[in-house]
């Protein structure tokens, strides 16, 4: 299995959102893993890999079978990477990370609510925390892709965050949003109860972002 090397291709993609994922304090040292959807399956950061000195020949390629090549291993948690891949076509990217305010609530076992309308950016009115499982399991995967189930982000319990999507670049620019609501739905929870907006404002938020940021064609 060959990994491309031109500036565009979705290997070098993956590794310059790696270098961005830490310059914006969404991971720290080698917590954190991405992948990115290939011809042949996937390819992802191998095991303890520092996500600021990733290269495209360091990634590890990986069938859907769980076999990879190449002499690296593949990052512990390449399950739900496999399983998200799978579970969701339209998915060709995904990044897991342990961003402070995220990984708080997920200590807390909270997901984010309603408090902000921007919580739509995740494709729902609402951004799950799954249940807690071992790291690298296959329990774990069974509840990070019940989690997503349509949504583009979730809360890994006593864990961390996920942010998929149809690009590594839409992936990363969705995790650094849901963390600053995160951040957001901490500090309001501090100040007292969030006033939570309404399944019917929701659903109306949720059909704008249809077009949300879009310009005309010229």
């Amino acid at each position: 299995m060959t990994i491309p090397s031109s500036p565009d291709d979705p290997a070098t993609a993956l590794c310059r959102a790696a270098r961005r994922m830490t310059e914006l304090g969404l991971n720290q040292g080698t917590a954190g893993n991405l992948s990115v959807r290939s011809e042949e399956g996937f390819l992802i950061t191998p095991t303890g890999a520092d996500c600021a000195a990733l290269t495209p020949g360091g990634l590890v390629p990986m069938r859907f079978d769980g076999s990879h090549e190449g002499p690296l291993l593949p990052s512990s948690e390449w399950r739900f990477h496999r399983d998200i891949f799978e579970a969701r076509p339209e998915v060709n990217a995904v990044l897991h990370a342990h961003p402070m305010f995220c990984t708080t609530l997920a200590c807390l076992r909270l997901g984010i609510p309603s408090f902000h309308y921007m919580v739509a950016v995740a494709g729902g009115a609402d951004i799950r925390c799954s249940p807690y499982a071992t790291f690298g399991s296959e329990e774990l995967s069974l509840h990070a892709v019940e989690a997503l189930r349509g949504r583009l982000a979730c809360l890994l319990a006593n864990h961390g965050m996920i942010a998929v999507g149809a690009t590594i670049e839409r992936a990363l620019k969705l995790a650094h949003e849901v963390e600053t609501l995160a951040a957001m739905y901490w500090r309001v929870r501090q100040a007292g109860e969030p006033v939570l907006l309404d399944e019917d404002e929701m659903r109306r938020v949720l059909g704008k972002f249809k077009t949300y940021g879009q310009q005309p064609a010229r």
